[in-house]
């Protein structure tokens, strides 16, 4: 459940960088001391947010391959945030844990999204796992 909540607030971390270009740094900072995480969870998060920033044309071009070649710009922004988190963790921090990702995925976009957040996101990861 830790790992939901690192995942969490790795999603809420970039959805403020991708809606109000906030920084990062401060942005998760600023969160940490509303949401405590152990250690742990708190690095994992982290490197979500940093590897998703540096790798995020790449990812943003593999959603948009995966989602019929829709443009990345109109998922709506939480949706966006979600999938960006997740298939970052899928491609560049660990493969092996792609499924695990995806259901984290779609637990958050049930949490956060509208009635078709979670069904969005669950179509376009399956996508991607079904490339690696």
């Amino acid at each position: 459940m830790s790992r939901r909540k690192a995942r969490e607030v790795a999603f809420k971390i970039l959805f403020q960088v991708d809606q109000i270009n906030a920084d990062p740094q401060t942005a998760f900072e600023l969160l940490l001391a509303e949401t405590p995480l152990p250690e742990k969870d708190q690095l994992f998060s982290w490197e979500l947010i940093q590897k998703t920033l540096q790798h995020l044309d790449e990812i943003d071009s593999i959603l948009s391959k995966h989602s019929d070649y829709w443009v990345i710009k109109y998922f709506s922004a939480v949706d966006r945030s979600i999938m960006r988190v997740a298939s970052c963790e899928i491609v560049f921090i660990n493969p092996v844990q792609a499924v695990v990702a995806i259901d984290e995925a779609i637990e958050i976009a049930k949490r956060y999204g509208d009635e078709n957040s979670a069904g969005f996101v669950n179509a376009v990861l399956d996508k991607i796992l079904g490339d690696i």
